[in-house]
């Protein structure tokens, strides 16, 4: 299988697949593809997978495209950001965060990922369900904004405001640490916790998560203010479940008033 990225900050993913080739993807990021080229939609192995890969944001139904003669596919991500190939050996996996699976060849797993800690599940950001691929294959993950890559030596701990994380080996945990300083909490912006990822193993992370992108969008909307004091006090408690909540809540009381 070969390919070709191009763009900048709007790529695309070319792929030529050879006869009897087959590669497939979440529903909705085919952009254009060849004569020669069939597509079948089903849930990929079952209800039971589909609704897994629901659970981990993804979609109910995967789009299998297999080349009944040789032909190209593109596929496009729906955020500004970059796409990653990588070549995954036979039970080799990647931890990803949810959306970031773009497309794959037919060898690959796509599968979900639990947290291991329960603080991380509600506060870091990330939710309980992740994404797991697993080879062998190759696989295209989309991150958003420009992407940094990162190795931590074993015992090493980087912490990352919620959202920042992309991609990780499952060598990596992750946890949560409470911000110290009473002014840090209320006024410095970063919320109440903040994840903490520990080595060894390798790490992508976003410099744009979508959810600061739709925030920054909804300010400048008509009562985009109000909607931001909500998504602040959210913030504050970590940017996970429980503050997604109470933001969403105080957000709709304040838009009321």
């Amino acid at each position: 299988m070969r390919y070709d990225i191009s763009g900048t900050v709007m790529q695309t993913v070319s792929i030529d697949l050879d006869r009897g080739e087959r590669i497939f993807s979440q529903t909705h990021a085919m952009a254009w593809m060849s004569d020669g080229i069939a597509m079948d939609t089903h849930t990929g192995g079952g209800l039971f997978a589909g609704l897994k890969r629901a659970m981990g944001g993804g979609s109910l139904f995967i789009t299998e495209y297999s080349a009944e003669q040789a032909g190209h596919i593109a596929f496009a991500p729906r955020f500004p950001g970059k796409i990653l190939p990588v070549r995954l050996a036979s039970g080799q996996s990647l931890i990803c965060r949810k959306e970031t699976f773009l497309c794959a060849e037919a060898s690959v797993t796509l599968d979900i990922a639990l947290q291991q800690r329960l603080g991380a599940g509600v506060f870091a950001g990330e939710g309980f369900i992740l994404q797991r691929v697993t080879g062998p294959g190759t696989v295209f993950l989309d991150l958003s904004g420009e992407v940094i890559e990162k190795v931590l030596a074993p015992g090493e701990r980087l912490r990352v405001h919620a959202g920042h994380i992309g991609i990780q080996e499952p060598t990596v945990s992750t946890d949560i640490q409470m911000v110290r300083g009473f002014r840090n909490v209320l006024f410095g912006g970063e919320g109440l916790f903040l994840a903490t990822l520990t080595g060894p193993g390798r790490i992508w992370l976003q410099s744009m998560p979508i959810l600061n992108l739709a925030e920054e969008i909804a300010r400048h909307l008509p009562n985009g203010e109000n909607a931001r004091g909500g998504g602040n006090v959210g913030a504050a408690l970590g940017g996970g479940a429980a503050g997604a909540a109470l933001g969403g809540l105080l957000g709709g009381i304040f838009g009321n008033e």
